[in-house]
């Protein structure tokens, strides 16, 4: 097993010319969209969880739900994953979770971060299962989204799941904000400048703030220019309600202060074992991710199961530890 990981630098002289493809291929329209019923007794949320779903559940494949980011960015811009039907009938099921997107909002429940618990957000997704009569499935969460299939897989070991994906999470936000700070100083000087006036002075509502922040999401977000609509239009979900998103995280990627600032799952990662996800655990990140190798190593390193992490070009695997 591997014992070392050389943590990547984004200050090569290459930086700037590296330009990844986009996306070209048109995507299928969903099979089937539509709203569920959710009540959370806990807080007395009473809503509606809206969901796409491409393909047919009653088919002999195993559906892949997919959780977004965020909190409270809805999955427009994971809408390329709907191609794994195209291309293997795989059933695909997309929602927005609760509090952002199509789904009921709660903008009187800003900063509560007793009705925002991941709790919630834990029985959101058993409740869309539950509607849609799901038994077994593959689960893939993208950032946020990462952490909370990761956080579900420990605490729920919910039976029926085969395979979990893990896609630029942390599994430590501490580690995510002192990672997204050195990333923080490589940007020009003038903007570093910005972004410290306006949070020591509490202006991160500013649009100074936002144009700032985006130079930090236009190297380590999304690096084509321009966004896709897919992309523009998640953000776009997040700039008319960002309720969820300040409440859990905070006004931006490395300015945590909200109530995941504090939250890590490294040392339970244990408890995902081959039991839990039969089918084994896939970790992925980029070589501009804000998720470096150091924030999502631990995904591969901790659980007992199966584990594969592909990183920029590297692939690294490892056999069920015992």
């Amino acid at each position: 097993m591997p014992t070392d990981i050389s943590y990547k630098s984004v200050s090569d002289p290459s930086y700037h010319k590296i330009q990844p493809p986009g996306q070209t291929r048109s995507y299928p329209e969903p099979t089937k969209e539509g709203t569920i019923p959710f009540e959370y007794s806990k807080t007395g949320l009473k809503g509606e969880t809206w969901y796409q779903l491409w393909g047919d559940l009653s088919s002999n494949k195993t559906p892949l739900i997919c959780l977004h980011g965020g909190p409270g960015i809805p999955p427009n811009y994971l809408l390329p994953i709907s191609l794994i039907h195209t291309d293997h009938d795989i059933p695909v099921l997309m929602y927005h979770q609760i509090g952002c997107g199509k789904s009921t909002h709660f903008k009187d429940k800003r900063g509560d971060t007793d009705f925002w618990a991941i709790d919630m957000f834990m029985a959101e997704l058993d409740n869309v299962k539950a509607a849609l009569g799901i038994k077994e499935f593959d689960l893939l969460g993208h950032s946020w989204g990462g952490m909370l299939a990761a956080n579900y897989a420990i605490d729920k070991q919910p039976k029926g799941l085969r395979k979990l994906i893990i896609s630029n999470s942390p599994s430590n936000m501490k580690v995510w904000v002192q990672t997204a700070n050195r990333l923080r100083k490589e940007l020009p000087q003038d903007v570093q400048v910005t972004l410290d006036r306006c949070e020591r002075e509490g202006k991160t509502d500013t649009e100074e703030y936002e144009e700032a922040v985006t130079v930090f999401y236009n190297r380590h977000a999304c690096r084509l220019e321009p966004w896709p609509k897919e992309i523009l239009d998640s953000f776009g979900y997040l700039k008319e309600d960002s309720t969820v998103y300040e409440t859990m995280n905070g006004p931006s990627e490395f300015y945590v202060v909200g109530s995941l600032k504090t939250w890590s799952i490294t040392e339970e990662l244990t408890r995902i074992t081959a039991k839990t996800a039969p089918g084994g655990l896939l970790v992925v990140n980029g070589y501009f991710d804000e998720a470096q190798d150091e924030t999502c190593a631990p995904y591969f390193y901790q659980p007992s199961c199966r584990t594969k992490w592909v990183s920029h070009e590297i692939e690294l695997s490892e056999q069920t530890v015992p």
